[in-house]
């Protein structure tokens, strides 16, 4: 499977650390949601009459939506870029990306044997977090990485 390697160094996962409910969606912000489609544009503001800053091209990203307006979010990529993206192109969703090298367990610790070694940059299916440790799945492999690896969960949700 393309993306599974050896593992390196873990990056910790920057996430949402204060939450209050959007007028335009009735959802929490900040959140997390993915990208529906293969190709998405981030804008330098809320309409289409704004340029093009970045075009995404990746269906299932996970994006941090930081703010927004009536039919338009604003979010930031695992990069830190900041864009606005149009609310159609973007869905709840239960992905996350790797984003550092790192070993997949078959129980949430370290000492626990190894399933596979995943590559920074994979989507994995998001399962349940708590003390630190994720449930996932990429391809065919299940099993558990560290939180702190993970971009697109709520740190508060993986502390548990």
């Amino acid at each position: 499977m393309t993306g599974l390697l050896l593992a390196g160094s873990v990056a910790v996962a920057e996430g949402p650390t204060y939450v209050r409910v959007s007028k335009f969606s009735g959802k929490e912000v900040p959140r997390f949601e993915s990208l529906k489609y293969n190709a998405v544009n981030g804008r330098a503001g809320p309409s289409r009459d704004h340029p093009i800053l970045w075009r995404y091209e990746r269906k299932g990203l996970p994006l941090l939506i930081i703010k927004e307006s009536q039919n338009w979010r604003r979010v930031r990529d695992p990069e830190g870029a900041e864009v606005w993206v149009h609310a159609r192109m973007l869905e709840p969703g239960n992905r996350a990306m790797v984003q550092a090298d790192t070993v997949m367990h078959r129980e949430p610790d370290a000492m626990s044997p190894e399933i596979a070694r995943i590559e920074a940059t994979v989507l994995v299916e998001l399962g349940s977090c708590e003390r630190g440790w994720c449930r996932v799945s990429a391809g065919q492999y299940r099993g558990h990485v560290p939180a702190r690896a993970l971009w697109g969960i709520e740190t508060s949700a993986a502390a548990l």
